[in-house]
């Protein structure tokens, strides 16, 4: 079985978010969800985009020391907003096993990369097609980018029809809950084999 760290999207710790990690655990999974707002939630992500700019750096703070209280052997996952931390600390502490990548993805090249994928980190990344911040941000290529650099037995995308974003979140009106079973379903056979 794995450990999961799960940092959630820029809403905070939902009940949603919530919801998923314990699907993850039921199948036998540990998995830490680190509440980088201190219990704070948003009920809308531009309330939320306000208090994010607002924090500036201390937010980064929050989640390296969620990852620093935990073993070295983990998976990082993350939520939209929380792919940033997620992929910071898959790409960049050692003992990493995996990263699963929910609705965004950073650039794994250029001046803002975090540096170069480590080859033998495994990678699945989902998204929706037509979801503005992941296909019209550039996320989507980054994803592409990221798959074609370390190969398809180390990195998959799933790409999903529809607009919704933070879609995997059950307690939110942009819940798609055919597609969230098809992440989860996905998800769960990705810490199988690892």
């Amino acid at each position: 079985m794995a450990e999961v760290v799960l940092y959630h999207h820029i809403q905070g710790l939902t009940e949603g978010v919530r919801s998923f990690a314990n699907e993850l655990r039921a199948a036998g999974h540990t998995v830490h969800t680190p509440d980088l707002f201190d219990g704070r939630t948003f009920a809308t992500m531009d309330e939320a985009f306000a208090v994010v700019r607002g924090a500036g750096e201390a937010l980064d703070a929050n989640a390296d020391r969620a990852a620093q209280a935990l073993p070295e052997e983990l998976v990082y996952a993350g939520i939209s907003w929380g792919v940033g931390a997620a992929q910071r600390h898959a790409q960049t502490r050692s003992g990493a096993r995996g990263a699963l990548l929910y609705e965004a993805c950073l650039p794994v090249t250029g001046e803002n990369a975090f540096g170069p994928w480590p080859n033998d980190l495994p990678v699945q990344i989902h998204g929706k097609a037509d979801d503005q911040f992941f296909t019209h941000e550039g996320d989507i290529d980054a994803a592409r980018e990221l798959v074609a650099t370390i190969g398809p037995d180390r990195a998959e995308l799933f790409v999903y029809p529809g607009n919704e974003h933070l879609f995997i979140d059950s307690s939110l009106p942009t819940y798609d809950a055919d597609a969230a079973g098809l992440v989860t379903q996905r998800t769960l056979h990705f810490l199988s084999v690892l």
